[in-house]
């Protein structure tokens, strides 16, 4: 393993997460949205972010990439609200399956992970630069 490869593989996390960040973003941003779908209304759907190993570069230390964004399918919750434009004749609407808590608890992990190989590029460029000085 080269110590370039290093670069690749911390910057091929750093925009997974990213991507995921972005994600748990709108999650949260969208938890208590209406979303139209031919012509009528649904509650916001959560989304999932899947990682693979990516070998595209023919290597065993390939780094990682977003394979698909999938829609979570935690069933939706049924609350009374009479006053909502989706309720049915009964009063009752379904909201979001965005939990609040697990979105935020896995934006904060998203965000270490990239701050964890942010330090590794960090390091790896330090350990580059002291390498350039060897023999001075």
């Amino acid at each position: 393993m080269s110590l370039l490869n290093i670069f690749d593989i911390a910057n091929s996390a750093m925009i997974a997460q990213s991507k995921k960040m972005q994600i748990h973003a709108s999650n949260l941003a969208n938890s208590d949205s209406l979303t139209s779908k031919n012509g009528k209304l649904h509650p916001y759907i959560a989304k999932k972010v899947i990682l693979e190993f990516d070998n595209t570069k023919k290597s065993i230390f390939g780094g990682v990439k977003v394979k698909e964004i999938i829609e979570n399918t935690t069933p939706l919750k049924k609350i009374y609200n009479p006053n909502s434009p989706i309720a049915d004749s009964k009063g009752f609407s379904e909201i979001s399956n965005v939990n609040i808590v697990t979105e935020t608890i896995s934006a904060i992990a998203a965000s270490r992970a990239y701050q964890a190989n942010l330090e590794i590029l960090n390091t790896a460029k330090t350990m580059f630069l002291k390498m350039l000085t060897i023999g001075q």
